[in-house]
């Protein structure tokens, strides 16, 4: 078994009301490189936040006095602190330093998903995770397959920390054609061992493979191509991941 990463580069800035679809295009085109059957294309969801819209400009935002509490808590900036609120459904931890919150698409992750580097440039321009990712995902897909006349998985990907190791790594936030999860239970291991709990985050797998090549910083390389990883294909949402609220320990 073999699996690549393919950097599509070089991407240019994206801006607002760009299509990422078309963009990606353009830049296969120039590389002379296809698309081939199970590929699965990784997307920054940064670049897909500003193709539509998700800004906020920091200098029009009053934070409230709750903001102000967690600011001072913190030591985020408090229009900031306000930002992540209405960017969460709720609070659940608080620094000194991070504030973790539940989005409103039910991630849980620091600053409620929003970001702050390789946006605008602009300390003061931030952008929130895309409204609905998953869509987001069908639309490039259904743009790439209508090209390329072959089926396809993408993946839209955020980078995010977990909690009980130091360090972020990619994983999904927005899906399409890839089945969140890999289920083993009913197939055998090596010793002929029927299998009965193990499931396996493969669209985040997935992610994280091509977070080796996207960086965090100022690589420019915000779509992947991972070729070779096996997944099963599917229309389930990334936030199939989230385990409900009684089944959750940590909560």
């Amino acid at each position: 078994m073999r699996v690549e990463l393919i950097a599509v580069t070089p991407f240019p800035l994206v801006k607002q009301g760009d299509d990422i679809g078309s963009l990606i295009l353009d830049a296969l085109e120039s590389m002379g490189i296809s698309l081939e059957e199970d590929d699965a294309v990784v997307v920054a969801s940064t670049i897909v936040s500003k193709a539509e819209g998700t800004f906020i400009d920091l200098t029009t935002v009053t934070p409230s006095e709750r903001a102000r509490t967690l600011s001072s808590t913190t030591g985020k900036d408090p229009r900031l602190c306000e930002a992540i609120l209405r960017a969460s459904k709720r609070i659940l931890k608080v620094g000194p330093g991070p504030i973790i919150a539940e989005t409103h698409h039910g991630f849980i992750c620091a600053s409620a998903g929003i970001d702050t580097s390789n946006v605008a440039g602009n300390n003061d321009i931030v952008c929130t995770l895309p409204e609905d990712p998953d869509r987001s995902a069908r639309t490039i897909r259904a743009t790439l397959e209508e090209t390329f006349d072959t089926r396809v998985a993408v993946i839209v990907s955020d980078t995010q920390g977990r909690p009980f190791r130091i360090g972020a790594l990619g994983v999904s936030v927005g899906l399409s054609g890839i089945d969140p999860v890999w289920r083993y239970k009913g197939e055998k291991d090596l010793y002929g061992y029927t299998l009965n709990a193990s499931v396996i985050a493969r669209a985040d797998e997935v992610a994280a493979a091509a977070d080796l090549v996207m960086g965090q910083s100022n690589e420019g390389i915000p779509v992947v191509i991972v070729r070779g990883a096996r997944y099963r294909r599917s229309d389930d949402p990334a936030t199939t991941y989230i385990r409900d609220v009684q089944n959750d320990l940590f909560r």
